[in-house]
């Protein structure tokens, strides 16, 4: 064989091989010849030739096997560029033969020799000749009857003879490999784990080192760490008179490696051979910088290693595997930073339905909010909150929530909504407070009155079934899997205090709750990005008043109004800036139109009437003439705040006396005060002009000085592109991306998730705009309200605070065009943090 010849090339310390172009596999079985571990002899092809394999060019087989000798005995194995994307299965023995059989009949014994021809005929059978597995089932007999039996089965189906040249055996195996790999619905698997459509394989011909014979034979796989855990422990099995994986797959059988009050191990049966595969083991964790597990066999005592595979693992282990590295040394910090995807930790922060549980999936929807709970199904906030008095979990079902589901939701353990999407409430404040959360689905009939669900295949859950929502893959499961618990552990904050070393864009969190904000600082935000105050006022003693406001006729009957909410409010604030320790708090000023506090039935309206003592007709009155066709475009937001300006006096009032307040008992304060919903500069002016006359007021009671900074929240597009004019007023400008890509797509934010995975699918969109920011469309007001703002005022600070703050592609985008932080719901801030310490460190490196 041709050493230069790189498209098939016997692997040894000079070959022409890369992963890019043979495979992963070929790649780390030649750093194994490197280092000079005990590696079977191996040929690899590369992606080329496979795919030409594939098309029918085979290569000169006498060639290919001639390193293998006169009587070649060999195994085929995948080597795909990332071992992720799968592949045909290994088939070993080929070359196995009438010939074969009886020189080793003589040489290992007779059953040793009949079971590994066995093997082969049966894998040939199977994955070559595409023979239904079944016709071997009745094949019970080891040794050279069930050998035998084999062989019969083979002609008889085939109508052929098995196959006695190692060089047919091989090519067809090679021909089979290479056009299962090409095939469609290999091509779709691998599409799925996010391989390219056209990627390649390679493969890799080894001679075998038996695991069957005389003397101590037996195959095994040994790794070092626990893939739960990431913690240093030997794991694997070994099973004497044995090939491959079997192992593992026998483990009742297998022996222990090392020695085990539950059992016999390697360790005990052969301490020189466990002793050799340990120091390999841990060579190849070294010299490979990577924590291996590797397949080996023992042959008559002598240890040979088949193959190295990157440890499996999951969220937990990769961070522990990475900074276990890190620290012995082996890897640098950055690349341990590097080496752990930042939607990974999602399944660290929150509690994940088991992966070995048994899934029975009623439906499916939107993954808005990670995690995984179970509960009992409730229908409404009130019964959300009795269920959770009583002691029982719930989740509360909704066609979609609203601000006056809050108390409900903070009740129920997980959230399930028929309409929605990534941005729709129940989505926002489910990652906001941790709460699993599964939107838009439809898959589901929501029938409310006789509170009963219908799944696609029929069955109905009443109240109080039981179910569980997984967040994270978006499924609704009937009855309570396994569960995992989440894993904040040292190894994750000390991979986090390296990412804040490195990273240079700040990282703050979207919080309306003392709750929030203590989680936020629990997760080391650097501050609150945005505080929506209108959440504040829906608890019941609040909303009351919220509403005696809203019936009043005159601006005096409204401030006397607020002026009973002031107390409540500043006792918010207070609450929230001693928490966050003098870090900045973005407070963002009432959003919401009214109508939002009334009541939308006619139950709600009497109750109502009774409340405030008014006629039944006056209370509809009202709420029909605060109706709105499309309110989320209508009076609210900063056209609230000028057309009825106490409210926005009461909050300013608010802020700055618990300012004052927090001031006294710590780190000095200094609150941030975000209009919303602005697209004109004289909007802003107004508002401005108020809250500073409020300012003046409070300093002039209280004999105290305090400084605060004012700025807009982008959600309009025009208020982007005259980012030039509002600049000069404000001290920052905090883009809210939920709001603006809804009116930049002219698309609704709660209900896009009814069709957005089709227009997906179709490629109309990339992805969801609403999950992943539209850098092109979207994206460009970004840049232009950016470069505006920045031209007018060079000290204007940009941030995002939409839920594309947590999302690591929208993080690249923002640090790339200048902004000073991002904004997003407290349990993405480890995501953010990471995700912006990885994009400083891959500028670092180039």
């Amino acid at each position: 064989m041709q050493q230069d010849q790189s498209d098939i090339t016997l692997i040894t310390a000079t070959a022409p091989v890369a992963t890019t172009t043979h495979g992963g596999r070929a790649k780390c079985l030649q750093r194994l010849v490197r280092l000079e571990m005990p590696v079977p002899k191996t040929v690899a092809l590369s992606f080329d030739a496979v795919h030409r394999i594939a098309q029918g060019d085979m290569p000169d087989m006498a060639e290919l096997l001639a390193p293998f000798g006169p009587a070649p005995l060999v195994c085929v194995r995948p080597s795909s560029e990332d071992p992720d994307w799968g592949g045909p299965g290994a088939v070993l023995n080929i070359g196995m033969n009438d010939a074969q059989y009886v020189e080793m009949s003589d040489r290992i014994g007779q059953d040793a020799a009949a079971a590994i021809y066995k093997r082969f005929v049966q894998s040939y059978a199977i994955h070559v000749a595409r023979l239904d597995p079944d016709e071997f089932e009745h094949v019970v007999e080891d040794g050279a009857e069930g050998l035998s039996q084999v062989l019969s089965a083979y002609e008889d189906e085939t109508e052929e003879e098995f196959p006695q040249d190692p060089a047919v055996q091989l090519a067809e195996v090679l021909r089979s490999m290479a056009r299962a790999w090409e095939g469609t619905t290999a091509r779709l698997l691998r599409q799925a784990k996010g391989a390219p459509a056209e990627a390649g394989l390679g493969l890799v011909v080894q001679e075998m080192a038996l695991g069957l014979g005389r003397g101590e034979c037996g195959s095994g796989v040994i790794q070092l760490v626990d893939s739960t855990t990431g913690a240093p422990r030997i794991i694997g099995r070994y099973l004497r008179q044995s090939q491959g994986r079997d192992a593992l797959e026998r483990r009742e059988e297998a022996l222990f490696l090392e020695r085990d009050d539950r059992g016999p191990s390697l360790e005990d049966l052969a301490p020189d051979a466990f002793a050799a595969l340990k120091r390999m083991t841990a060579l190849m964790r070294e010299r490979l910088r990577e924590e291996m597990q590797a397949e080996f066999t023992i042959e008559n005592g002598v240890v040979h290693i088949l193959d190295g595979v990157r440890v499996t693992r999951n969220a937990r282990a990769g961070v522990r595997i990475a900074v276990q590295l890190a620290e012995d040394g082996i890897i640098t910090r950055e690349e341990a930073l590097l080496r752990v995807e930042p939607r990974a930790l999602n399944e660290l922060l929150h509690r994940q339905v088991d992966p070995t549980a048994e899934r029975d999936v009623l439906a499916s929807g939107i993954a808005a909010s990670p995690g995984a709970a179970s509960g009992r199904i409730m229908f409404s906030a009130a019964e959300a909150q009795a269920s959770a008095a009583r002691g029982e979990p719930c989740v509360l079902v909704r066609r979609e929530t609203s601000p006056e589901d809050i108390r409900g939701m903070h009740a129920a353990v997980a959230v399930l909504t028929e309409r929605g999407g990534m941005t729709s409430h129940a989505a926002v404040i489910g990652r906001g407070m941790g709460l699993p959360c599964v939107v838009g689905v439809s898959d589901f009939k929501f029938q409310l009155r006789g509170k009963t669900l219908v799944a696609p295949d029929g069955r109905e859950l009443r109240q109080g079934d039981i179910v569980t929502v997984d967040g994270t893959n978006g499924q609704v499961l009937a009855g309570e899997p396994a569960m995992i618990e989440a894993a904040e552990d040292d190894a994750l904050l000390t991979l986090m205090t390296w990412a804040d070393d490195v990273r240079d864009i700040g990282v703050r969190a979207n919080a309306d709750t003392p709750a929030d904000a203590q989680t936020a600082r629990n997760f080391k935000a650097q501050g609150i990005g945005l505080c929506r105050t209108e959440h504040m006022f829906f608890e019941a003693d609040r909303l009351t008043v919220m509403r005696e406001m809203i019936f009043a006729d005159t601006s005096p009957d409204r401030a006397a109004a607020l002026e009973r909410l002031l107390p409540m409010q500043r006792a918010d604030f207070i609450e929230l800036f001693r928490i966050m320790q003098g870090q900045p708090v973005c407070i963002r000023l009432f959003d919401p139109p009214l109508h939002e506090f009334l009541p939308s039935d006619r139950a709600g309206h009497r109750e109502l009437a009774e409340a405030l003592d008014l006629p039944l007709s006056d209370v509809t009155r009202r709420v029909e003439a605060l109706g709105e066709y499309n309110p989320m475009l209508g009076m609210r937001g900063v056209r609230l705040g000028i057309t009825v300006p106490e409210i926005y006096d009461m909050q300013a009032r608010a802020i700055f006396e618990a300012t004052i307040a927090a001031s006294r008992e710590g780190a000095p304060v200094v609150p941030e005060i975000m209009i919303p919903l602005v697209s004109a500069k004289r909007e802003v002016e107004i508002v401005k002009t108020r809250v500073d006359a409020v300012a003046a007021a409070v300093r002039n009671e209280t004999g105290q000085d305090f400084t605060y900074r004012l700025g807009v929240m982008v959600e309009t597009p025009r208020a982007a592109l005259r980012a030039a004019e509002i600049a000069p007023h404000t001290a920052f400008l905090s883009f809210g991306t939920n709001d603006l890509t809804q009116m930049t797509y002219g698309l609704s934010r709660d209900d896009a998730g009814r069709f957005m995975s089709t227009y997906v699918q179709q490629g109309v969109f990339a992805e969801d705009p609403f999950h992943t920011l539209d850098q092109d469309g979207v994206g460009e007001l970004l840049q232009i309200a950016a470069e505006r703002g920045r031209a007018a005022r060079s000290d204007v600070v940009l941030s995002i605070c939409g839920e594309h703050g947590g999302n690591p592609e929208s993080i690249a985008f923002c640090r790339a065009a200048g902004f000073d932080y991002v904004s997003c719901s407290p349990f993405r801030v480890p995501v953010a943090r990471l995700a912006a310490a990885q994009l400083a460190v891959r500028d670092k490196i180039g």
